[in-house]
Order: structure tokens, then sequence, then C-alpha cells
């Protein structure tokens, strides 16, 4: 793909985001579609031309569209909020552009010190102590992939800490209520937890301080 065909098609993509988000909420929120029926419209074997790009357009529609969740429907309750706004559309476009990776600061300074600066300003919008900064601080973070990376990362800390602190790693224990995420005590088991404890909640959902007795 040239960049002229780069730019006339990154048109029309853009066109068919703004279409969906101006529709969405007419859309089935979930997907009536059965087991293996979007699977069945594609072809049996890898294409060995290429197809037009009005053909994967046109594939949007009548191929995904249809086993699609609609998380952005305005209607949608479930799960966890998940909303893309369009300038984070435009965002993701921009980051798929350059390609970068930012394992280290080398690999590209500009990630890593938009990335912290970022967070530090999220300690000051959140009222944090400053030492939680990079810029001044003993802290520092670091954005996440996901809930459950940020949970798994939370017990590698505390498991760190608690060690260099001479506790043993068999005897320490995570606590979550009955009603925590899954990924807490998946966390915790891979981060090497040996107990994983869930306390019972009120009628409210708040953990019952008496049940951990």
């Amino acid at each position: 793909m040239t960049p002229d065909e780069f730019r006339r098609h990154g048109r029309e993509v853009v066109d068919w985001v703004a279409d969906y988000m101006e529709r969405v909420g007419e859309l089935p929120i979930a997907s009536a579609v059965k087991p293996g029926e979007i699977r069945a419209r594609l072809p049996q074997a890898a294409p060995e031309e290429p197809e037009s790009f009005d053909a994967l357009l046109r594939d949007l529609d009548d191929v995904v569209l249809p086993g699609i969740t609609h998380w952005q429907a305005p209607g949608w309750f479930a799960y966890f909020p998940a909303n893309a706004s369009g300038p984070s559309v435009l965002a993701e476009l921009v980051a798929a552009g350059l390609g970068a990776q930012g394992m280290l600061w080398a690999t590209s300074p500009a990630l890593t010190e938009i990335e912290a600066h970022v967070l530090d300003w999220l300690v000051d919008l959140v009222g944090l102590p400053q030492h939680f900064k990079t810029q001044g601080g003993r802290g520092g973070g670091v954005i996440q992939m996901s809930a459950s990376d940020s949970t798994h990362l939370m017990h590698v800390v505390a498991r760190d800490r608690a060690v260099r602190g001479g506790a043993s790693i068999a005897d320490l224990v995570a606590y979550g209520s009955s009603q925590t995420h899954s990924s807490v005590e998946r966390g915790a088991r891979v981060a090497g937890f040996s107990h994983v404890r869930l306390v019972d909640v009120d009628d409210e959902f708040a953990l019952r301080p008496d049940a951990l007795r």
C-alpha cells in the first residue's frame, strides 16, 4: 500500500468508524449469531489473491458487525465501562502508525518520558502523596494493559516487599471479598501466594469485618 493509497483508504476507514459511532445506538447490543456462524462465513482456506479494499469494508458490515457485542452502545451496562472516544481512536491510529516499542527508555525515549509525566499528573489529580511521583519522588507508575495485569503486578510488588522484610512466601495470604474479580485470585496464584481467602460480604456487597475472624 502506497502512502497515497493509505490516505485514501484511511479516510474510508475513518468514515466507516464515524458512521458506526452514529448508529451504534440503533444496533442490537448483544450479537444474535450462533457459535460457529461467523467462522462459516469465512473462506475454508487462506485467500491466494488479495481482495479489493471495498470488499474488506463490506466484510466489516456483513461478517464482523453481526458478531459484535456493542460495548460502545449507550444502553450497554454489562461487565464494566469500556468506552472509546473519538480522540482515543485517532490516538490509537497514530500509535499504530508509529509502531514504536517502549520496553526501555532507549527504544523510544518519548514513550517513556510522556508516560511518566502523565502519570505524575495523575498523582496530583487524585491527591496522592508526592512520593508517588516519578520526578522528585521515590515512586513512579507505569500504564498496564488491563485490570488483570494491574492486579497481578500488585501481588508481585506486595510479595517482594514482604519477602524483603523477612516473610516467607509460603506464609503469605491474599484477601479479597467474595465478589472479587477472578483475576485477583489468579494473579495471587501466579505471583506465588499459597493462600487466597475470599471473605463474605453484607447485603450491600461490602466486605464484612466480622467474617475475617
